[in-house]
This record gives C-alpha cells, sequence and structure tokens, in this order.
C-alpha cells in the first residue's frame, strides 16, 4: 500500500441502525490521522447530495409514497458510488453484518470493485458459511475486528 490511498467505506445503510455512521466516523478518522489517506463515506456524501439536490425530501418516506421518485433518486446515487469506486478509490474496506446481508447496495459495491480490481478487506464478526459466497468471492482479505484490519494496514504500508 502506498501513501495517498483512497478508501471507500462499503457497508449497510438502509436497514443499518442509523445508517451505519457510527463504524464509518470511527474508521474514517482512524485512516485519515493514523495512515493519511482520504476516504469516501457515503453517509457524508449522500447527506451533501440530499442537501445539494433534495434538501426537504425524507427518502425513507419516499420509498412508500412515490416509488418511481425514489428510484431516480437512488439511481443517482448508485452512479455517485459506482464512479467512486471505478475511478477513485484504491481500496474498499467492508463492515458486513445482518444490515449489509439484507440489502443490495453492499453486494453491488464489492462487485464493482472486484471488476476493477481493487482490493476489498472485510471486517466480520459473522460465520464465513452465513456470508454469501458472491461476496466471500469478492473480498481480499477478512478480519474478525477493526483493529486486525488496522494493523495489516499499518504493516503493509511502506
Amino acid at each position: 500500500m502506498g501513501l495517498n490511498k483512497r478508501v471507500y467505506l462499503s457497508g449497510g445503510m438502509e436497514y443499518a441502525d442509523n445508517e451505519g455512521r457510527e463504524w464509518r466516523q470511527t474508521v474514517q478518522s482512524r485512516i485519515e490521522s493514523e495512515l493519511g489517506w482520504s476516504v469516501f463515506n457515503p453517509n457524508f456524501e449522500s447527506d451533501r447530495f440530499f442537501q445539494t439536490h433534495y434538501p426537504n425530501i425524507d427518502i425513507r418516506a419516499l420509498k412508500q409514497t412515490d416509488t418511481l421518485k425514489y428510484k431516480e433518486i437512488v439511481e443517482r446515487l448508485v452512479e455517485i458510488d459506482c464512479t467512486e469506486i471505478a475511478k477513485r478509490s484504491d481500496v474498499v474496506i467492508c463492515y458486513w453484518d445482518e444490515s449489509a446481508m439484507r440489502g443490495a447496495g453492499t453486494k453491488g459495491e464489492l462487485t464493482m470493485a472486484k471488476h476493477f480490481g481493487k482490493p476489498v478487506y472485510m471486517v466480520t464478526t459473522m460465520s464465513l458459511n452465513e456470508i454469501p459466497g458472491w461476496v466471500l468471492a469478492c473480498t481480499t482479505r477478512i478480519f474478525s475486528t477493526f483493529e486486525e484490519l488496522y494493523a495489516f494496514l499499518h504493516s503493509s504500508k511502506p
């Protein structure tokens, strides 16, 4: 791993508590301060997208009231995330839990990373036999804690 890497933080949002903000904020802070890498945090980027383009929309409520409008908005978010993984990020860090298992975005992000040859480092406490084979096939390395991941990233840094 070289200097000035860019990391994409993948994991459940739609079905996660507080859209997975806590783990992403913690990981982002450590990656930036300890490794000096930049981070694409989908929580922050989604917030910015909604503030800019749809400041008065409750996206979760919209899914129930206007599915076509919801789909149109989410298509734009998918495009932002796919472009980030394909063109700007060097590494994907994935937190795999029940919310990631239930949703679809994380699976798509890992597939994008695999297709574009980006390493995927997964952190999960789930038994590996509970994780879909497709998801396992997209991962480069799996860790049981974030501390193990940080140790690996530090040891891989030149």
